[in-house]
């Protein structure tokens, strides 16, 4: 999973990538794409890795990409080539300022930042999709994908996001390639001043987020870094006396598996236990192609397990004795936590 950081200047974007990452990018250092990649903390891969002892272990993981905060000739919007770097995110994290910065002259505003950004993604999708509208029409183009271009186009006059609109409203087949940013899944992070760092997103910028279809959650990423610098067994005690019930990675993560409907399933045995990613609804052909491309092409069958049928029972072969394993075929959908044994043929 891709995830492109985005906000505009002072907003603590740079610092929110290193407290989620665990690296020290230096803040303010501008030009190129900071890359970062974080495991997700699964209880289920430890548990299975116990009882396997695999010779390795892989969680999956989620890249995050700090996009530079590049700004327009208005100093306040983003420019064209950090449009670009954005559209090449698979979802995408906008950082808020909510916490008096003395080197900035503007007040924090963390809703009017939001519109903003809002609207500069709007007007660049705007700018795409009646482009092509007037070349598919001018070219006599499928009337079906015209329909398509109009209906986004009506969609962004209106100011409403195309990530609001379902899959019965919008063909989203004919928008490949274009990386239209308002159909980007959006989480927004709202940055606080440290001793808000237990507060709550406001029931107000709530309600705009769920305007502009949007996930959200508020942190201090100056109390995260310093957290992601503590060692494990201290960690805990320090979010308890700031009343943080967990790390900022961890909700993030959560956040993200909800805003993009993930789901994951394993692979077990004495070479590898290891997490896949795919999104909830996947059939099993699918599935066995996001381990390899030769088992969605020779897909025979998947032998299933779900994660708490393992448990009570304590191993494949009980499961197996009692009677449990699932043998399903290529239209089986995979549930989170499935333990899947692909058989296949090329």
């Amino acid at each position: 999973m891709k995830i492109g950081l985005v906000g505009f200047a002072g907003s603590g974007k740079t610092t929110v990538f290193n407290a989620m990452t665990g690296l020290d990018v230096p803040v303010g250092f501008g030009g190129e794409l900071r890359l970062g990649t974080v495991k997700v903390p699964d209880a289920r891969i430890d548990h299975l890795s116990g009882v396997f002892a695999p010779r390795k272990t892989t969680y999956a993981e989620m890249r995050f990409c700090d996009i530079p905060g590049e700004h327009g000739a208005d100093k306040k919007g983003l420019s064209p080539r950090a449009l670009q770097q954005i559209r090449d995110q698979e979802a995408l994290c906008l950082v808020l300022r909510d916490f008096e910065n003395p080197a900035l002259a503007e007040s924090a505003d963390p809703a009017g930042d939001l519109d903003a950004f809002a609207a500069e993604c709007a007007f660049a999708d705007l700018e795409i999709v009646e482009r092509r509208l007037d070349r598919a029409r001018k070219e006599g183009a499928d009337p079906v994908e015209i329909t398509a271009f109009e209906k986004a186009l009506v969609a962004l006059e209106s100011e409403r996001p195309l990530r609001l609109l379902t899959e019965d409203e919008l063909d989203r087949g004919f928008f490949k390639g274009y990386g239209l940013l308002t159909d980007r899944p959006l989480l927004v992070v709202l940055n606080r001043a440290e001793e808000r760092a237990a507060d709550g997103v406001p029931e107000t910028m709530a309600e705009r987020l769920t305007r502009q279809g949007a996930g959200g959650l508020a942190l201090s990423a100056r109390v995260e870094s310093e957290i992601a610098d503590l060692e494990p067994e201290d960690q805990a005690a320090f979010l308890d006396d700031l009343g943080i019930e967990e790390s900022a990675l961890a909700r993030f993560i959560r956040a993200a598996y909800a805003l993009l409907d993930l789901i994951s399933f394993f692979t077990v045995g004495p070479d590898e236990v290891r997490a896949w990613t795919i999104r909830r609804g996947t059939r099993a052909r699918a599935a066995a192609g996001r381990i390899h491309t030769d088992l969605e092409r020779g897909f025979i069958r998947a032998e299933v397990i779900p994660y708490a049928t393992f448990v009570a029972h304590g191993s494949e072969t009980a499961v197996k004795e009692a009677g449990l394993l699932q043998v399903e075929g290529k239209d089986y959908v995979v549930s989170d936590g499935d333990i899947l044994h692909v058989r296949f043929n090329v």
